[in-house]
């Protein structure tokens, strides 16, 4: 979804993380506590969730995506920024090829612990602690992060009713870009700066009725609860039913307004436009170039550092048992700005809290975490 508050899941609260001092653009905290070390012991007995299909879609976008070249979009197309899980951008696309040839030749294999072992190098990812520590207080599974297991919180794509027309139930509009930007490209129109209506107004503003105000500023593409917007805004995407199928809606672009930390969602100024997509989708530093994402085999985490793309192997309590799942990093979010102690893992499509708690309750909240990249060839 590539949004900047996705409903990042943790307990029963959301996790608001600090942009931490950065030099190089690394953090401090980070480059002195993060490790990356390759390993070679054996992966322990545990099951392995095995959706080669999905993988395989989302590591295809991905590629697309790569594909455009570092100059379209240097911050996420590279093959790492931190020692250790720093690699040529080249090996990074053929562990993604490799991973779909493999999932359709012979998709078994993607949960086999040898033929993982036989044909990936395995960098085990240490998490900042000192970072995580740093902004510990009153969040207890940062507080007790353990020294060789990452932060592994969960999100979702929020199932959400919709109205074309405004209701008592459905009394907030979810956006299309304004009017008066509405045929320039990204660049164009943050050039104008506040002359447009995209950076003249705050969210607590739009959701009192400011866009309704005629003449009529920008489209009104579904009406939403209050709560429904809440979700759309802090996921990214918004999930509408439309008689069989769905209505996916999607961030396009922000008023500039930087996410607050320090006070909740509801009291935000950062606000979101929307466009209608044809799926959920991710990473991507513009709307009409995001990455479809695919739940299960989907992470979000530190972009700008770790570098789009990486195939990362979790292996997280279930029920009480290891569980070993690959995914893709394909996703990022504002909480993830020099955060080397967390992934964020796409679990599915819910219709709020609840749902949402009975499916994930049994999952645990660290991981040990392993970057794998295609060994070469010899």
């Amino acid at each position: 979804m590539q949004i900047f508050g996705k409903l990042r899941v943790f307990s029963t609260a959301k996790l608001l993380l600090p942009v931490l001092l950065t030099l190089g653009g690394l953090s401090v905290e980070a480059q002195a506590q993060a490790r990356f070390v390759k390993e070679s012991s054996p992966l322990q007995q545990g099951k392995w969730v095995n959706d080669a299909k999905a993988l395989c879609q989302v590591a295809e976008e991905t590629l697309l995506y790569l594909n455009k070249g570092p100059a379209y979009d240097p911050s996420a197309i590279h093959g790492g920024k931190v020692a250790g899980a720093t690699f040529p951008l080249t090996r990074v696309k053929d562990t993604l090829n490799f991973i779909c040839q493999t999932a359709k030749k012979n998709p078994a294999l993607l949960s086999d612990a040898k033929f993982i072992r036989d044909n990936f190098e395995m960098i085990r990812w240490y998490p900042d602690v000192a970072g995580a520590h740093k902004i510990a207080k009153e969040k207890p599974l940062l507080a007790n992060i353990p020294q060789d297991q990452i932060l592994q919180t969960k999100y979702y794509v929020r199932i959400a009713d919709g109205s074309p027309t405004k209701t008592a139930k459905q009394p907030q509009a979810l956006y299309g870009l304004p009017y008066d930007e509405a045929q320039l490209k990204l660049a164009e129109a943050d050039a104008l700066g506040s002359k447009i209506t995209r950076f003249q107004l705050g969210k607590q503003a739009i959701v009192n009725g400011a866009l309704e105000q005629k003449p009529l500023r920008a489209p009104a593409l579904v009406w939403l609860s209050r709560e429904d917007l809440e979700g759309a805004l802090l996921q990214g995407t918004a999930v509408i039913p439309n008689g069989n199928a769905y209505r996916y809606f999607n961030v396009h672009r922000t008023n500039g307004i930087p996410y607050n930390r320090k006070i909740a969602p509801e009291q935000q100024e950062r606000y979101w436009y929307f466009k209608e997509v044809k799926s959920v989708l991710g990473y991507g530093k513009d709307a009409d170039y995001k990455i479809p994402i695919q739940p299960q085999v989907t992470v979000a985490g530190d972009i700008p550092q770790l570098g789009l793309g990486k195939l990362i192997l979790l292996a997280t309590k279930e029920h009480g048992n290891i569980t070993y799942r690959l995914t893709v990093l394909a996703d990022t979010g504002g909480a993830f700005a020099n955060n080397l102690y967390q992934l964020d893992w796409l679990s599915g499509y819910y219709r709020g809290w609840d749902d949402y708690y009975a499916a994930n309750k049994h999952r645990g909240d660290y991981s040990n975490s392993w970057i794998l990249v295609k060994k070469l060839q010899k």
